[in-house]
């Protein structure tokens, strides 16, 4: 299946008639704003940084792989009565990029993800011109993501702009805060066990931020597909390397993390599945888990103790889950 495949003209017919039905509006903004995010992540520095100055739906919730993500008839419906409607771009949303392109020139639209300076982005040999998209896998990062959802949200609304500047200062300050426990906790990991192996290759930024080799079955997309060949070499970087532990994500099945496991069992290295990451997508609504902070949290914590690190159990602010 090719990564690089247009939205349904279909769709962005549809999508066409539906904003231009509603061009003639008028420019009056009902408070609280309605904003519209396509991941969770995004969701969630929108409610984070705008508070109660605004609604924020994500289209994609948990579970849920962006990579080939399609619009439905409820998105374009959400999107055209958008007062602004937040993107991550970098390619994250592969199916819905001309969509996008085509609702911006209509609609208040931001590729928020675009943001970060690309001299700080990881590029891959696999698509020419394009970047890893999983930014926020190191929250030095996301900051820049935060910061362009404050200046999206104060564009739109300028009224509220001492609040979404105050709110944005202390969720960068929490973000700060988890940025320490990172570090304090990656570092107990032993050198060479610091080898993170999942189902896509979606933790490049932890990995280089954090010092961890990072091994992907899959590419930097859920829709490149895993051949025989690149599983059967990473068995042999399993058995050379004597790694004990793989990880599964909660938006990628976990079919082919079950076969390096297999394929290790019969040369004799003794795998077991660490647990499951948050990859593409948070936990459910609600959970600390389906918060950034949540998520990130989840993800190190549970990588550290995994590989031989430690680390508290309940995580940085002991809001974890028990047995997350």
């Amino acid at each position: 299946m090719s990564l690089f495949r247009s939205a349904r003209p279909i769709l962005l017919s549809a999508l066409i008639l539906a904003t231009g039905l509603l061009a003639g509006a008028g420019h009056a903004m009902a408070k609280p704003l309605n904003v519209v995010a396509t991941t969770s992540m995004i969701a969630d520095a929108a409610r984070q940084v705008a508070g109660d100055r605004a609604e924020v739906k994500a289209l994609m919730g948990p579970g849920v792989d962006p990579h080939s993500y399609r619009q439905t008839r409820s998105d374009i419906a959400a999107m055209a009565r958008a007062d602004l409607v937040l993107w991550h771009g970098l390619y994250l949303e592969a199916q819905l990029e001309e969509f996008f392109l085509d609702l911006e020139k209509r609609r208040n639209v931001v590729a928020v993800g675009e943001a970060i300076a690309k001299d700080k982005l990881l590029s891959h040999a696999e698509y020419k011109g394009r970047y890893d998209p999983h930014v926020w896998m190191d929250p030095q990062l996301w900051e820049t993501v935060v910061l362009a959802v404050r200046d999206a949200l104060i564009k739109t609304d300028p009224e509220g702009e001492a609040t979404y500047r105050a709110n944005a200062d202390h969720h960068i300050a929490e973000i700060a805060k988890l940025i320490d426990y990172m570090k304090e906790v990656t570092v107990t990991v032993p050198e060479k066990s610091r080898v993170l192996l999942t189902a896509h290759d979606a933790f490049s930024y932890f990995g280089r931020g954090y010092d961890f080799d990072v091994l992907g079955i899959q590419g930097i997309s859920t829709e490149s597909e895993a051949g025989l060949r690149r599983v059967e070499d990473l068995v042999n970087t399993i058995v050379d390397r004597k790694i004990s532990a793989v990880f599964v994500e909660s938006s990628v099945p976990e079919r082919n993390v079950r076969a390096l496991i297999e394929g290790a069992a019969a040369r004799g290295q003794n795998v077991v599945i660490g647990g499951t990451l948050f990859s593409d997508a948070m936990g459910e609504p609600g959970t600390y888990e389906g918060t950034y902070i949540g998520m990130i949290d989840h993800n190190v914590t549970l990588i550290t103790r995994a590989l031989g690190g430690t680390a508290p159990q309940d995580g940085f602010q002991g809001k974890l889950a028990a047995g997350s």
